[in-house]
């Protein structure tokens, strides 16, 4: 009896001897990004009760198994998971600061959280504007805010963009939202006018921003913006801001990169194209060589395809030149060209303890789909914030931008619009004789 008592009793130390061994000290510190200790985070061995704060130091002690998971968190940092693998653990959490709050530029470069303002605002990063690049950063802007509409002219590359916020608010004035470039109001009316008539369109303001050097493009909607801006911005306004340097104190980074962009317009699109009269007006042909039908004078415009059917006999056309009375399908291909674009950005930024600098320049090579209509943009922009002592500090921001359009497509139906003689050009009459010919 004696000998299973002492049996027992030496068992129950052994579990208990190894029970206890599963549990070891652990301990560590937590620290944040600067490596200053964090006190009062939270400790907690994961799926049991055993939890603990750090002191001021950012230091704790612990009892856990070897193996087990332990949680520390604490509030403005993201927590974060350890497995427990001997009696020593450091711990370093990352600021959360960033995802509490969204913080938006307003007027005079003034950061707010989005959150406190009073007024709906949408935000477009500036890598959203360089995916599907455009040549006007305006267009880059469709389909990326609700309520925000973009029309585009047919005026090639260099053109406007008419931009409405929310549907037009007037029907006397200009319903364009005002545009804002780090905090200074930027003219954005277009330089030309196109009438009933016809015209020139030669572009806008915002046309000639260079989309790799802007940060973000915030868009302001409702009258409420006014109260930043003034009565200008009864519209909405647009705030563009563009990049800078960084304080990080590390070497500086230097951005060179090379983009090209081809397009071509669907033609084949199109299938609306009658091919079974050709040139004239109410079964008349309109040309040389060939009777009226009706005395009406006006029956011989040799712009319209209403003319007489198209039965591939030789008539004489405008220059006087014999030429079979049949269709041609193939005028699209044969004015319009393949566009394409070029562009190149260099770029250099950096900055210290006090002072954060960035230099860009950028040049872009557009070739329109229109014959002879080219587009040379050159970007210049340098930024220099420099924070000399609490109450002196240094801003530089200054861009130069230098354009060169050549043979700017004219609009409506006035003489000189491509777009319009090719599309009002008869069924019978071919680009390349136009192209030939000693009258053009």
């Amino acid at each position: 009896m004696r000998n299973k008592l002492l049996f027992a009793c030496l068992l129950a130390v052994l579990i208990s001897t190894f029970s206890f061994a599963q549990d070891i000290s652990v301990s560590g510190r937590v620290t944040d990004e600067k490596g200053a200790g964090i006190p009062g985070a939270t400790i907690l061995v994961k799926g049991t009760k055993k939890a603990t704060v750090t002191n001021d130091n950012g230091e704790f002690t612990i009892s856990a198994k070897k193996g087990a998971s332990i949680a520390i968190s604490y509030v403005g940092y993201l927590s974060k998971d350890y497995t427990v693998d001997g009696a020593s653990l450091n711990a370093s959490l990352v600021s959360a600061g960033k995802d509490l709050n969204e913080v938006v530029v307003t007027a005079l470069g003034i950061r707010k959280e989005k959150k406190a303002l009073g007024y709906a605002i949408s935000e477009v990063k500036g890598d959203e504007l360089t995916q599907a690049r455009s040549v006007n950063v305006a267009n880059s802007l469709v389909g990326k805010v609700a309520g925000l509409n973009i029309t585009s002219t047919a005026t090639g590359p260099g053109g406007s963009s008419r931009i409405i916020i929310r549907g037009n608010t007037s029907i006397t004035r200009g319903n364009q939202p005002l545009i804002v470039v780090d905090g200074i109001p930027f003219n954005n009316d277009n330089l030309g006018s196109v009438g009933e008539w016809g015209g020139q369109d030669q572009g806008d303001g915002i046309s000639s921003l260079n989309p790799d050097e802007i940060e973000t493009i915030s868009v302001l909607k409702g009258g409420t913006a006014a109260a930043l801006y003034g009565s200008r911005a009864s519209n909405g306004a647009i705030l563009v801001t563009t990049k800078g340097g960084s304080k990080s104190g590390k070497p500086p980074v230097i951005e060179v990169g090379s983009n090209f962009v081809a397009e071509s317009l669907l033609y084949k699109k199109i299938k609306d194209y009658q091919y079974e009269y050709g040139t004239g007006s109410r079964g008349a042909t309109g040309l040389t060589g060939q009777k009226p039908t009706t005395a009406d004078p006006n029956i011989s415009d040799q712009t319209d395809s209403w003319g007489a059917k198209l039965d591939g006999s030789s008539v004489i056309q405008y220059d006087g030149v014999s030429r079979p009375y049949s269709a041609v399908t193939d005028n699209m291909s044969k004015f319009y060209k393949t566009g394409t674009t070029f562009t190149n950005n260099f770029a250099v930024s950096g900055g210290g303890e006090k002072i954060a600098y960035r230099f860009s320049m950028s040049d872009l090579n557009n070739k329109s789909i229109v014959p002879n209509n080219t587009l040379v943009r050159d970007n210049v922009a340098m930024n220099i914030n420099a924070n000399l002592s609490k109450r002196f500090s240094i801003l530089v921001n200054g861009k130069y931008i230098r354009e060169k359009n050549k043979n700017r497509p004219r609009v409506s139906d006035s003489p000189g619009s491509a777009n319009y003689t090719l599309w009002t050009l008869p069924t019978t009459l071919a680009v390349s004789t136009l192209k030939a010919s000693k009258y053009n």
